[in-house]
């Protein structure tokens, strides 16, 4: 190797990291977002890198596959962005790898100079009362899941064609996405990517109304306008709300004049009330200021939820927060979606923080919780880094920012490097612990295959929604 000589100790060289001749390896584990903006920031000025995505699915791209909401499909052309970054010669993509199982963390250190953990966050947060494991109560995740097709909720059961009233706990924009998936024209969706499996369950949907209850005020609603006047442009739904909800606390008032998007929202849900109902078979009740104390059933089913009125509070620090009134009502339904927070799930070797649900840092450096110190040369992006917050679009900044810190580590790395560290050998390993590594080249086949099945029902694509299916067309 140029630039590079054998030392003292077997398998150790001494090297310039970071040239032409010795480029940094970088492992990324995931193949969202934030992991694509980080490799777009490490190639950034045609910077001496090599990096290896590591993907536990055959297809790449994340939530932006399997959580964008079909009927957002000008979201999903970020993907073209994320097409050019995998053809680059200096990335790698190796799908259906699971780390943990087909490699460790150690390994991932032992052949590569920086890893970034790039995981998202994968799991939900429960909202810890009776009930909440009655069949019919699930998260949201799930359902996004199951209706872009995700692998691992393909099979998931939900009963559309028995109740016709749905409560959706959580007021972001999952929650507005699963209640339009719920009640908009089957016929429009289904010239989207939505999966045929969840084509076929809505067509046969019984459910004519959503409930979407929050903790808190409309002021304080996470959701985003666009989403909110989507409601508005649903054909055959009426949008209500209560205008008791509306009659706003002193810090709430002031929040409302000093923040736009709460003002842009606010004003958005003045026009549903005053524009009134039209009579349309379908509706969506906004019900602010009531949380979910205890679901209930009936032979182990979900058959309705006991809903506690909240009043809002200073807490002291400019903000509110909920504090319930002990007034309670029950509101029948046969399906309770909830959409209260999202967390990151544990890997093996890398520390975790269970209070914050995410993977300890700071500036993107992953540190011990023990000592407060980073750990060697691994870093981490996105939701697993920052929680559950912001949209696609969020993740470069936040990217961009690991990013920096890796680099301001590089010459901290040193010289003295083991030989098998350069990244050649880890396909090697993979390819015989994965029962089938997918290539770039690999899932371009898959691609094919999905948008040619979708041109010919002119849809976008036509998702292949179960993993053994990918890696045998892949074979063919």
């Amino acid at each position: 190797m140029a630039g590079a000589h054998l030392c003292a100790g077997k398998g150790v060289i001494m090297t310039t990291i970071g040239t032409e001749q010795r480029p940094m390896w970088i492992a990324v584990i995931g193949a969202g977002p934030a992991g694509f903006y980080a490799i777009e920031a490490l190639l950034k000025n045609d910077a001496p890198v090599r990096v290896d995505i590591i993907e536990r699915l055959p297809t790449p791209f994340g939530l932006v596959r399997s959580g964008v909401a079909p009927d957002h499909q000008s979201i999903k052309g970020v993907t073209r962005i994320y097409d050019k970054i995998m053809a680059d010669p200096r990335v790698r993509f190796f799908g259906n790898v699971s780390m943990g199982t087909d490699i460790s963390h150690a390994e991932l250190l032992a052949y590569y100079d920086q890893v970034i953990y790039a995981v998202g966050a994968q799991s939900d947060r429960k909202m810890g009362i009776p009930g909440e494991d009655l069949i019919g109560s699930a998260p949201a995740t799930n359902f996004v899941g199951w209706y872009n097709g995700h692998p691992y909720y393909r099979n998931s059961q939900f009963n559309l064609d028995i109740h016709e009233r749905v409560v959706v706990v959580g007021n972001g924009n999952v929650a507005m996405d699963v209640t339009r998936a719920l009640l908009a024209p089957i016929d429009e969706l289904a010239k989207t990517d939505m999966a045929d499996h969840a084509i076929a369950g809505l067509r046969s949907s019984a459910v004519k109304q959503v409930v979407i209850a929050g903790r808190r005020g409309p002021v304080q609603a996470a959701f985003t306008t666009p989403e909110l006047k989507e409601f508005g442009e649903l054909d055959g739904v009426d949008v209500l709300l209560d205008p008791v909800d509306f009659v706003l606390d002193p810090v709430s008032a002031a929040h409302l004049a000093e923040n736009k998007v709460a003002g842009r929202n606010h004003d958005v849900m003045q026009g549903y009330m005053a524009r009134g109902l039209s009579g349309a078979a379908k509706s969506i009740h906004m019900q602010f200021l009531w949380s979910p104390v205890e679901i209930v059933g009936h032979n182990g089913h979900v058959t309705g939820v006991v809903m506690e009125r909240n009043r809002l509070v200073d807490d002291g620090n400019g903000n509110v927060k909920a504090e319930g009134t002990g007034a309670k009502r029950t509101i029948a339904c046969g399906m309770v979606l909830r959409s209260v927070g999202y967390r990151s799930v544990a890997l093996p070797g890398v520390p975790f923080d269970e209070k914050r649900g995410l993977i300890p840092n700071m500036d993107g450096r992953v540190i011990d919780l023990a000592n407060q110190t980073p750990i060697e040369r691994t870093y981490v992006v996105g939701w697993a880094k920052r929680g559950p917050s912001g949209i696609i679009g969020t993740n470069k900044p936040d990217s961009v920012a690991t990013v920096a810190s890796m680099k301001a580590d590089w010459e901290s790395i040193g010289a003295r490097v083991p030989a098998e560290r350069t990244g050649h050998a880890v396909a090697t390993v993979l390819q015989s612990r994965s029962a089938q590594v997918v290539t770039y080249a690999d899932w371009q086949k898959l691609d094919a295959h999905e948008t040619q099945l979708g041109t010919a029902q002119q849809r976008p694509r036509v998702k292949v929604v179960d993993v053994k299916e990918m890696l045998d067309i892949i074979k063919r």
